[in-house]
């Protein structure tokens, strides 16, 4: 490691300096992403804790292969074999510090439009200081007083952030609908290969959507039983049929003519996954075959051989999960999506469209205003004319997101009983939060077609 780097490294640790890789070969980053990058690498660092803290073979391997564990939990007061930091409590306690700190950051960092006040400086540095804090907030959490009180308090905390979390995605996502639709509509006022590009996608995602809805009518459902899923798939596929129907009838077309199939098309293939992904977490339906054997039913016959392998299923379907949730949490904090949970949309005039329209950055205008070199990774500073993104709403979707771990690991309301190898096990609390999420994100959507009509006298621009 050269001189320059290692002195930019203390730097991003122990001043204002933006974070990047010693290697020159890496391609530049801004400073918000740099900055953006290392909380989230707080984030996924604490979020590893949680679910080491949830695994039972993780616990049982250290008792085997660390040398005088049980001496070393008693010195550091943590029970007889370290009960104390392990199952759902810990993770409540831990994810409690993760939480209160990054909703400090989140009051800290309220009203700053300036990347040269003294509060933008911090956001944007001393790294190891940060650091120290997150962790003293997180062992602290283990010495509140009164724990039974405190864990059942914090546990409707954790669910009310939880659900405020995906409704946020949810919001997001409609309004990624009608973002995707209103570019590619301005693009083919000016080329007809965006009526193209439209109608292409549009029968893509519908496809998509029909077929999944077929699968799921195949493979889990029966003659006989599974009414639960026969009623839902039902309902579900019936709700994108009307909110279809409804974007392009000639009350909404009037009112919204930007509104048509494109959005409503990726309304439908969320509604397909959610309804798949919720029917895949339910509990499974047994019943006595003619032999008088258990048998399960409502499931493919595949995922009863895909499960038996618990820990590889774990494994790839948390990190898949918590991949999901990190990316959720980036592209939800940039400037574009806090203004438009404020419901400030750019105008047609201003639209350029785009095939990536949705990775546009931010402060491109002010990206190469300044470049510093430092023998390693090059850093585009993009912020000497002001922020690019709200750095109070950035640190408060990730106070969310906290909380949302924090449920998602000790499998909600059945936290007694949770552990990370039984992640992917079916509970009735799971399965009705992604059917709830599901409605919510069709009414959400509904609300954005009628409510010009609703309220004619009102503005609406989606």
């Amino acid at each position: 490691m050269s001189a320059p780097c290692c002195a930019g490294q203390l730097a991003c640790c122990c001043g204002t300096a933006a974070c990047s890789l010693c290697c020159k070969c890496c391609p530049k980053i801004k400073q918000s992403t740099s900055t953006r990058f290392m909380y989230a690498l707080y984030f996924i660092l604490v979020t590893i804790i949680c679910c080491v803290m949830m695994s039972t073979t993780v616990a049982n391997e250290m008792k085997m292969h660390i040398p005088f564990y049980k001496e070393l939990c008693k010195g550091i007061q943590a029970g007889e074999m370290c009960e104390k930091l392990v199952g759902y409590s810990a993770v409540y306690k831990v994810c409690f510090g993760m939480a209160c700190f990054f909703f400090l950051f989140f009051l800290f960092t309220l009203k700053i439009n300036s990347s040269k006040s003294c509060r933008a400086y911090i956001h944007n540095g001393f790294w190891l200081f940060k650091l120290i804090l997150l962790a003293a907030m997180c062992s602290g959490a283990f010495f509140i007083p009164d724990q039974d009180t405190f864990l059942n308090a914090w546990r409707y905390v954790g669910a009310t952030g939880g659900f405020l979390f995906i409704a946020i995605q949810l919001i997001l996502l409609v309004e990624f609908a009608h973002k995707w639709n209103k570019n590619w509509t301005a693009g083919a006022n000016h080329k007809q290969m965006w009526n193209g590009l439209l109608a292409l996608v549009t029968l893509i995602l519908y496809s998509v959507a029909v077929a999944a809805l077929v699968l799921m009518a195949l493979f889990y459902t029966r003659s006989e039983g599974c009414m639960y899923n026969k009623v839902l798939i039902g309902v579900n596929g019936g709700l994108c049929l009307f909110v279809s129907l409804v974007a392009i009838s000639p009350c909404v077309q009037n009112r919204q003519p930007h509104s048509g199939l494109l959005q409503s098309g990726i309304i439908s293939c969320y509604v397909m996954y959610l309804t798949f992904s919720a029917l895949s977490s339910k509990p499974p339906e047994t019943i006595l075959d003619e032999n008088n054997q258990n048998i399960t039913i409502c499931v493919p016959e595949f995922s009863q051989g895909l499960h038996r392998d618990e820990n590889l299923v774990t494994g790839l379907g948390t990190t898949i999960l918590f991949g999901c949730i990190l990316y959720s949490c980036l592209t939800s904090t940039t400037r574009a999506s806090s203004e438009a949970l404020k419901g400030i949309y750019a105008t047609p005039e201003t639209e350029v469209a785009r095939c990536c329209f949705c990775c546009m950055p931010d402060g491109d205008a002010d990206a190469e205003e300044h470049i510093e070199k430092r023998g390693g990774q090059t850093v585009i500073y993009d912020e000497k004319k002001g922020t690019v993104y709200s750095y109070a709403y950035f640190h408060f979707v990730f106070f969310l997101a906290s909380l949302y771990v924090m449920m998602t690991v000790t499998h909600w309301f059945h936290y007694e009983s949770a552990q990370i190898e039984k992640f992917f096990t079916g509970t009735w609390s799971i399965f009705w939060i992604k059917m709830v999420s599901c409605w919510v994100c069709v009414c959400l959507y509904l609300w954005t077609l009628i409510a010009p009509l609703c309220c004619p006298t009102r503005e609406f621009s989606v």
